[in-house]
């Protein structure tokens, strides 16, 4: 998988880095020496070597990096530049300096919505913190949460999950277009949905008006007081009801966040062949309170063992990366260690384009374990190194789905919204529609950051998301995907 046209007109800078005003607060030249045998920091530009060819296994020639027509200058004083600018034409991969480029936008440096701009800190972050992950809000499961809502796979039991221990990183800078209702009464609601299914045919408007307008937590509610009430299982009055997409929309939006997930990966792995993609979507963008609670539920209701049912359905360093994600053990301090990225930055290019072969370990380590800013932190390290890209020597080094996993911590490194807008936009590119990521994604980040892939997904496509949804959809299913998107 790769970014649309990645990358056609460079790299965009990097929001606040270095931040205005704080250049000399960042790493001047020489202060974080380069391993032996690098060109020397403050210098011209890199010399030039008769030979061509790329530096072996060994390191670095003696002469520098070879590259047809020079190489651009050096950083300069008072702080690194955010890419190195090199003359289209050159073959070398780096995307010329300049302004953003359609595949993939970086996020704005101030907070989304209505809140207060941030200032930007060190590593680029609005408010020295990661823009785009999960809200430690993300609704707990309520007690009321009935052990029979889901008739045709196991039920997701009521335990006592606590995001407080969630980075306050991880919940700064994004919005879900789902609020919770205000003056929410679940009994009315229940008996909306009631009339809406009773009788001859089905009110479908009156269950898209309940369902897009109420929080995760509040339709765990309705489902309660539905039993409630009238004795009967809500979910199986709609399943009766609905079909097709509009059933599988509505019965993802009931199903508890973690639960939701869990499902998905084991939907994914059951019968015959793996849809490897979604256990990358799952597995290698959660946050570890995420990934644990799904470990945890996964056993809970299917009595498997995730970890297990990974390695009997995947090999080779795929399998391997994948068991490294269902750890949830991810360092998630949100402070850039600028020295370890420059060390990072080099054991992969000595893992990689700097050496036959790769050492595919070495990727695995650093990118199963870094925080995702540092993660952002080590990818201008490196192309300011290498003067190429770590996205594109993944590309170059891996194949298949490591790559595409290895690629998908990359780009959540860079702009977690922006890698779920590319992902919406490929399950409705050309013919036909791959209808269950377009439902995964909308309910799974209806909640969390689907303002942002939203803004990000019209700057990246020239179109909105939802004229895309809505051309590529029809009835009911596009009334309450539109609904839960908005315009």
């Amino acid at each position: 998988m790769s970014y649309p046209g990645y990358p056609p007109t460079g790299y965009p800078p990097f929001p606040g880095y270095p931040p205005a005003g704080q250049e000399s607060s960042f790493p001047p030249p020489g202060q974080y020496p380069y391993p032996s045998g690098f060109p020397p920091m403050g210098g011209g530009a890199y010399p030039a070597v008769p030979s061509g060819g790329f530096p072996g296994a060994g390191g670095y020639t003696p002469g520098g990096y070879p590259a047809p027509g020079g190489y651009p200058g050096a950083p300069q004083p008072g702080g690194a530049p955010s890419y190195p600018g090199v003359p289209p034409g050159q073959g070398f991969g780096a995307p010329p300096a300049g302004a953003g480029f359609s595949g993939y936008p970086q996020p704005p440096p101030q907070s989304y919505g209505g809140g207060p701009p941030q200032v930007p800190l060190s590593g680029g972050f609005p408010g020295g913190q990661m823009p785009s992950q999960y809200p430690g809000g993300q609704a707990p499961y309520s007690s009321q949460i009935n052990t029979e809502s889901f008739p045709s796979y196991p039920v997701f039991s009521p335990v006592s999950l606590d995001f407080s221990s969630e980075p306050a990183a991880m919940t700064q800078g994004t919005q879900g277009t789902v609020r919770p209702a205000a003056n929410f009464d679940a009994m009315r609601d229940a008996e909306i949905l009631r009339k809406a299914m009773k009788g001859f045919g089905t009110d479908e408007q009156a269950i898209v008006d309940v369902v897009a307008s109420r929080s995760n937590d509040q339709r765990q509610k309705i489902k309660a007081a539905f039993k409630t009430m009238y004795g009967k299982d809500l979910i199986k009055d709609l399943k009766s009801e609905l079909s097709g997409n509009m059933e599988e929309l509505v019965l993802a939006l009931f199903m508890p966040t973690t639960y939701y997930d869990a499902w998905s990966l084991r939907n994914a792995m059951k019968g015959a062949g793996t849809q490897e993609r979604v256990l990358i979507e799952i597995l290698c963008t959660r946050t570890n309170q995420e990934i644990q609670e799904i470990v945890r539920c996964y056993q809970s209701e299917f009595g498997r063992d995730l970890e297990k049912d990974i390695r009997s359905d995947t090999s080779g360093h795929f399998e391997r990366l994948l068991v490294s994600m269902c750890q949830g053990n991810r360092d998630e301090n949100q402070n850039v260690n600028h020295q370890l990225a420059q060390e990072d930055a080099q054991r992969l290019y000595q893992a990689g384009e700097g050496r036959l072969g790769t050492d595919e370990s070495c990727f695995n380590m650093i990118l199963a374990t870094r925080s995702f800013p540092q993660l952002k932190a080590t990818m201008e390290a490196y192309s300011r190194m290498a003067n190429r890209d770590l996205l594109s020597s993944v590309g170059r080094e891996f194949s298949g789905n490591v790559e595409n996993g290895l690629k998908a911590i990359l780009q959540c490194a860079l702009n977690r919204p922006a890698f779920f807008a590319e992902r919406l936009y490929y399950s409705m590119k050309g013919a036909g529609t791959d209808d269950s990521t377009l439902v995964r994604i909308v309910v799974t980040r209806s909640e969390i950051d689907l303002v942002q892939i939203k803004q990000i997904f019209t700057q990246m496509y020239q179109k909105t998301l939802s004229t895309m949804i809505a051309s590529d959809t029809s009835g009911d299913y596009r009334k309450l995907l539109l609904a839960i998107v908005g315009q």
